[in-house]
């Protein structure tokens, strides 16, 4: 046995060998990558976030390979070229962080009716768990990759997925674009109605002085810088000098955001700086396999109801159409021809509402969802129907996908019709009955008009940001981004940016059929 001992004693030395260099070639790797990643163009681990961002709601920046969302590229064997697609990440002083006192423990944190609490899952909100299936309205919806995402919860989910960008560069000079990861929508949200125009107004305007004083700003005086801003356009376009009765404030009347390009809800489309992006939805999947499958089951849910309608009466009846699409639902709602949620009973009703479950299952149970304008035009109802496969009613054409999500429109020549536009006027004055007007449509020409509806889905959905998504597909951050930069290289050329009918009176036109 004693002749053994220097064998034993050699297995030892190897073994302890191999663990001591192992440790070392992980801790070079780990230097080099911190290295590397202050030298290279990418700065995704480095971007400066709010404090109460990194310690609670942020998830740490993946690993190198995980970060980069190569699978929407052609190539799964490389990234995607950058050439003209940089972007510089503006960091914010830490008193225009909307989020920093989102931390665990204090009383926004644990208020649920806080702006703290749309930032749970990266902006995502609350995961919704299906029903037990049990023939409650949650059975429609699948085990993953759905939330109860709030409807102004766009400036966080669009940030979280701007620093996994895969252009994403620490040098201005180098840089196509400048994202400004400033909350206007959160911030206005504390006093939107209620407070004189110095609470709603001072805020916004400091940032803005803040802003243009930056050295990024100088080179073209704001036209390259572009934000989110998760509320409709309207609620930033107060009028100067004005009473102290209303709502919002005046922050896209600025001569610095007139430079800029801000992304919003619903745009005035005679703007050109105005564009819009659409409404996060409740369903942000980590997969192509999960969109086949909820594609699939819009396709295959049955639909009992002509005609669908979520929504409530407007006081002293200020919304004519609105109230019209009221009753005529209800009426057909007691003959099984149109199902109706009503969200009219004050806080109960906004809560019902807001139910992800209700309104899905309302929505796949419905050939045609009616979307009368409410307090604007556009609605994320319009959104949610798209994602059930419900072909939407639209009484204005300024509140159709068309009018304002350009950039998310199918492709020219690809797509067929989707929507009804009914004449708001002709339904109001009686020359046009809904219901009457909805029965023509065959079967087929419903499930032709589903089918391209439900291939937009994508296009309409925002992924979930924290995960490396698996598959081939874009979806609505990737269609922005692309129709930010061809934008941005458009303006560094001196080109018109002006969308096509901008200047239209058609475009807006309440009443176009």
């Amino acid at each position: 046995m004693e002749a053994h001992y220097p064998k034993y004693l050699l297995y030892c030395l190897l073994i302890a060998g191999s663990w001591l260099i192992s440790c070392l070639l992980h801790f070079q790797y780990f230097h080099l990558s911190l290295s590397s990643s202050i030298a290279a163009p990418r700065r995704a681990a480095l971007v400066m976030l709010p404090a109460a961002l990194d310690a609670s709601f942020l998830p740490a920046p993946a690993v190198e390979a995980e970060d980069k969302r190569w699978s929407a590229s052609p190539s799964l064997s490389s990234p995607p070229s950058c050439e003209g697609r940089y972007v510089y990440m503006l960091d914010l002083p830490s008193r225009f962080d909307m989020l920093r006192d989102c931390v665990p423990g204090s009383p926004l944190f644990d208020d649920m009716w806080s702006w703290c609490a749309i930032t749970v899952n990266a902006g995502l909100g609350p995961k919704i768990v299906p029903a037990a299936g049990n023939g409650s309205d949650g059975d429609i919806i699948p085990s993953t990759g759905w939330y109860s995402t709030d409807q102004y919860a766009l400036e966080v989910i669009f940030h979280h997925w701007m620093r996994r960008y895969e252009c994403l560069t620490d040098d201005p000079a180098a840089a196509t674009a400048v994202y400004v990861p400033y909350y206007p929508a959160l911030e206005l949200h504390q006093h939107l109605c209620g407070f004189n125009t110095t609470a709603r107004d001072g805020p916004s305007e400091a940032f803005l002085r803040w802003l243009s004083s930056q050295p990024t700003w100088a080179a073209l005086g704001g036209r390259d810088h572009f934000m989110v801003a998760a509320k409709t356009t309207w609620m930033f376009q107060r009028e100067p000098g004005g009473s102290d009765d209303g709502c919002g404030n005046n922050f896209l009347g600025q001569p610095e955001t007139g430079n800029m390009t801000v992304l919003t809800y619903e745009s005035n489309i005679w703007a050109p700086r105005d564009i819009a992006v659409p409404y996060p939805s409740y369903f942000h999947p980590s997969s192509a396999g999960e969109v086949a499958a909820w594609q699939a089951r819009a396709r295959a849910a049955p639909r009992p109801f002509l005609f669908a309608f979520a929504g409530a009466r407007r006081l002293k009846g200020q919304l004519a159409i609105r109230d019209r699409v009221f009753d005529v639902c209800k009426a057909a709602a007691r003959l099984g021809r149109c199902g109706l949620v009503d969200c009219s009973h004050g806080l109960e009703g906004s809560i019902t509402c807001r139910t992800a479950a209700k309104l899905v299952a309302l929505f796949t149970s419905g050939r045609f969802c009616l979307q009368p304008r409410g307090d604007s035009f556009m609605r994320r109802s319009s959104i949610d129907s798209v994602m059930a496969g419900c072909i939407p009613v639209f009484f204005h054409r300024a509140s159709t996908l068309e009018a304002q999500y350009r950039w998310h429109e199918p492709e020219p020549g690809r797509s067929g019709r989707y929507y009804v536009l009914l004449n708001s006027d002709d339904v109001l004055e009686g020359r046009v009955d809904i219901e009457e007007e909805l029965s023509r449509y065959t079967d087929e020409e419903v499930a032709a008009m589903r089918e391209e509806l439900i291939r937009m889905i994508p296009r309409f959905l925002y992924r979930d940001p924290r995960v490396r998504f698996e598959g081939e597909m874009r979806d609505a951050f990737d269609i922005t981004m692309n129709g930010m930069m061809d934008r941005m290289r458009r303006i560094k050329n001196g080109d018109d940016v002006t969308l096509k009918g901008d200047d239209s009176d058609e475009a807006m036109g309440a009443n176009d059929s």
